[in-house]
């Protein structure tokens, strides 16, 4: 036998599912099905128009091959986001031709200087200093490798939309892509010089023109070369005119520079602002040591003092990182 509360239980459960099946039962014509209205839409929109009008049969193929191509390229996109680069496609991008031992080993002199640095300038005992070695070994790579990825991208924004002005020249001018390709990989500036001489090497060995641009993207991740990757792919499977679009591109490429300056303008009364707060902490401590040192001496002799301090770097490190990401913008 079952007990009252169990069986109280029970009949809410199947009281539930009996409401819940006439529910879905009376509505099932609008949730399983389309309505009629939605059926004729859909065929409208399908509907290519009567048979003896062939004349737009040509343009509805070329509307949906552009359609199926960038269809595949926002499912290639999608399936690359999230997944973060490895060490050597990050060295490949930040320029550097080092192989992975090199970049132990630069790890391992990091590391060593890191802990020469803690054991003979601040007098740290060697157990913790092998912390700040561990840490300068991990980090301060890293951050080289980081900050030369970041320069040679931004040097490749910069440079690349007098590239899209060269192939556009020359493409009205009646010269072959690859000719144009070939002009700027021997007269542009690094690092565009380089990319589209990897591109030209690619086709070469049997690459096509479509996919050595598509791996442009991957050397170097930037909004402007997935704008080109995308323009040589529609052209290469749907036709048109290479120079307009070309054309098109270069305008949004120096739209988008402009866009950048006036956001680099608007918010440097803010990176003034976050840069004179965090440093006055410190120029408020200097200033009292060099007048009242007996007075400040407290942080850096007692224990309080110390842990005061320790607090206090780890609030302002908050605080820096806060502002720093409320003034950089992303567009």
């Amino acid at each position: 036998m079952l007990s009252p509360e169990l069986a109280l239980v029970l009949a809410v459960v199947l009281a539930a599912f009996c409401v819940g099946g006439i529910v879905v039962s009376v509505l099932y014509a609008r949730v399983g099905q389309r309505s009629e209205a939605d059926r004729r839409i859909a065929a409208i929109a399908a509907w290519d128009g009567p048979a003896g009008r062939t004349g737009s049969s040509d343009e509805s193929r070329r509307k949906r091959s552009i359609e199926a191509t960038l269809r595949n390229l926002e499912e290639q996109q999608k399936a690359k986001q999230g997944v973060k680069p490895s060490l050597a496609i990050r060295m490949r991008q930040a320029g550097l031709s080092w192989s992975k031992n090199t970049y132990f080993a630069a790890c391992f002199i990091a590391g060593g200087i890191s802990f020469a640095v803690a054991v003979a300038i601040f007098g740290i005992s060697p157990l913790p200093a092998m912390g700040f070695g561990l840490a300068g070994g991990l980090l301060l790579p890293h951050l080289y490798v980081d900050r030369k990825r970041a320069s040679r991208l931004k040097a490749f924004t910069a440079e690349f939309p007098n590239a899209v002005d060269v192939i556009v020249r020359g493409v009205k001018a009646g010269l072959p892509l690859v000719d144009c390709l070939r002009i700027i990989a021997t007269e542009a500036n690094e690092p565009v010089r380089s990319e589209f001489r990897v591109i030209l090497d690619d086709q070469t060995l049997g690459v096509p023109m479509d996919q050595a641009v598509q791996r442009l993207m991957e050397r170097v991740p930037v909004a402007e070369a997935n704008f080109f990757a995308i323009v040589i792919s529609l052209q290469s499977s749907s036709g048109g005119g290479l120079s307009e679009a070309l054309g098109n591109l270069s305008k949004v490429l120096r739209e988008r520079k402009k866009i950048a300056g006036k956001i680099r303008a608007m918010s440097s009364e803010a990176k003034a602002s976050a840069g004179i707060i965090g440093s006055l902490p410190v120029i408020v401590t200097c200033l009292l040591y060099l007048s009242a040192p007996q007075y400040i001496s407290l942080l850096f002799t007692t224990l309080v003092g110390k842990i005061v301090l320790a607090v206090a770097a780890v609030w302002m490190g908050f605080g820096v990182l806060m502002m720093r990401k409320m003034i950089n913008f992303d567009f």
